[in-house]
C-alpha cells in the first residue's frame, strides 16, 4: 500500500496502524506469542533459508519470536516513517542496538570505528574497551576525514551529545565520511527536531527507552536505516537474541503517538529553565542546544552533589526523556565508566549537571531547582576555579543569558 506524504504529527499518530480499519480494529493489537503453528514444514524451510540469506522480514505467518513479531514490526514501520528511512530494526535496549551495528560492520571485516566524543558513557565504554574486537579512533568533527582508514567500517556521532549537548554539523560530517556509513545517535533530538538521514546518515540510533517511550516504563532500542543494512541487523538480532519484547513494542508504538506534543512542550519548558539558570548566581555555565530540545546541562559554583540531594519535585535519577523531570551528575553515574581524562577532554567536568525536563509546570520546576541551587552554593568547592579553567578550551553553547529557543519542524 502506497502511503502519502504526511506531516510528522500525523505520522506519529497513524504510522504503523494503516491496516487496522481493514482488520476491524481501532487500537493496535498486542501479540505475545513466542511461537506459531507451522504445518507446512517445507514452506517454512524455504522461508527460513531466505531470511538467513537476506534478513528480509518473513512474508506470511510468523514462525518464532526471535525471527519477528507483528507488534514489534508495527513500531519499526512507524519509527522508519518518522525518521524518513526505508526500514527500522528494534532491539531490547539502545546498547543492544549499537552492539548490532558494530557487529554488522565487523562482520564485513571492517573493525575500525571513528567516533566523536562525547557519547553516552556506555557507548564510549563499548567502543574503547574493545569488547567486540573493534578498534576506535577518537576525533572531533573536523578530524573525521583524516581519521578514516581502509578498514574503517563506521563513523559514530551523537548530536546533541550526551551530556554536554554539543552539536555537530551532520551534513559536513557525512561528507567527510565518503563511502563509510555514518551512524548518528538521535536519542536527544528525536525525529521531532532532527532527521539525520536527511543529512547523510545511513544509520539512526535511538535509545527508545527515552523519548520514544516517554514515560520511564519501557526499555528498548531501534536503528532506522536502509533495507540492506536492516536485513543485516535482523540477522544479527536473530543470532544474538537481543529482541524487543512485544509488550515493549506495544508501549513504544503508543509512545510515538504523543512524541511531537511531548517533545515540543518539554522543549519550551527547557528553554525557559535554561534562561533562568543563566541568571542564577550559583550557575557558572548553561549549555542548551541551538536546535532546542528538552535537555539542559549546567555547571555550578558550589557542590553539585548537594544540588542533587536537595531537589524535591525533580527526581534525582539516571536516564531521560520521561514526562517527569530528572537530574543527575554525569561524572558519577551516566559517564562514570569513561576514563576521567577522557571525560575532561570531552567537556564533562565535576561541576556539570544534566537535567531532562518533563511536562510539569515550569514555575514549579524552577522553585524546586532554584532552592536546590541555593543549597548547593552553601557547599562551595575551592577547586572549582581550576576545574573551570581546565574546561575553558571546550566549545560551549550560547553565552549566559542567550539560551537558544527550541527549533521547530
Amino acid at each position: 500500500m502506497e502511503i502519502p506524504t504526511r506531516s510528522l504529527a500525523t505520522e506519529a499518530v497513524h504510522a504503523g496502524r494503516e491496516d487496522l480499519a481493514a482488520l476491524g480494529l481501532h487500537a493496535a493489537p498486542l501479540d505475545l506469542s513466542t511461537t506459531y503453528p507451522s504445518p507446512d514444514s517445507r514452506g517454512e524451510a524455504a522461508r527460513i533459508d531466505e531470511f538467513a540469506a537476506t534478513g528480509a522480514p518473513l512474508e506470511g505467518p510468523q514462525v518464532y519470536g526471535r525471527l519477528g513479531n507483528p507488534t514489534v514490526a508495527r513500531f519499526e514501520r512507524a519509527l522508519a516513517r518518522l525518521e524518513g528511512t526505508e526500514s527500522a530494526v528494534a532491539f531490547a535496549s539502545g546498547m543492544a542496538a549499537l552492539t548490532a551495528c558494530l557487529l554488522v560492520r565487523g562482520g564485513l571485516g571492517l573493525r575500525h570505528v571513528v567516533a566523536v566524543r562525547p557519547l553516552y558513557g556506555c557507548s564510549d565504554h563499548l567502543l574503547d574497551s574493545g569488547l567486540l574486537g573493534t578498534e576506535v579512533t577518537w576525533t572531533d568533527p573536523a578530524g573525521v576525514a583524516d581519521a578514516l582508514r581502509p578498514d574503517t567500517g563506521l563513523v559514530l556521532v551523537e548530536t546533541p551529545a550526551n551530556p554536554t549537548l554539543a552539536e555537530t554539523d551532520l551534513r559536513a560530517v557525512a561528507y567527510s565520511c565518503g563511502s563509510v556509513p555514518l551512524l548518528v545517535d538521535n536519542t536527544f533530538a528525536t525525529p521531532v527536531l532532527q532527521r539525520p538521514a536527511e543529512h547523510g546518515a545511513r544509520l539512526v540510533l535511538h535509545s527508545a527507552t527515552k523519548y520514544l517511550g516517554g514515560h520511564g516504563d519501557v526499555m528498548g532500542g531501534v536503528v532506522a536505516c536502509d533495507e540492506e543494512l536492516a536485513g543485516a541487523l535482523r540477522r544479527i538480532r536473530f543470532a544474538t537474541g537481543g529482541v524487543l519484547h512485544p509488550l515493549a513494542g506495544y508501549l513504544l508504538l503508543r509512545g510515538l503517538s504523543t512524541l511531537p506534543v511531548r517533545v515540543r512542550a518539554q522543549s519550551r519548558a527547557a528553554a525557559e529553565l535554561a534562561r533562568r539558570l543563566a541568571g542564577h548566581p550559583a550557575v557558572t555555565r548553561v549549555r542548551y542546544p541551538r536546535l532546542g530540545g528538552a535537555m539542559v546541562a549546567f555547571e555550578v559554583h558550589g557542590d553539585p552533589h548537594a544540588v542533587i540531594a536537595a531537589v524535591r519535585l525533580i527526581t534525582p535519577a539516571v536516564s531521560l526523556g520521561s514526562v517527569d523531570t530528572l537530574i543527575q551528575h554525569p561524572g558519577s553515574i551516566s559517564h562514570r565508566i569513561v576514563d576521567p581524562a577522557d571525560r575532561r577532554s570531552g567537556g564533562i567536568g565535576e561541576k556539570l549537571l544534566r537535567m531532562s525536563v518533563g511536562l510539569e509546570d515550569v514555575d514549579d520546576l524552577w522553585a524546586d531547582l532554584s532552592a536546590a541551587l541555593d543549597a548547593g552554593a552553601a557547599g562551595a568547592d575551592p577547586a572549582e576555579e581550576a576545574d573551570r579553567a581546565a574546561l575553558s578550551s571546550v566549545p560551549q553553547d550560547p553565552p549566559r543569558g542567550r539560551a537558544a529557543r527550541p527549533g521547530a519542524r
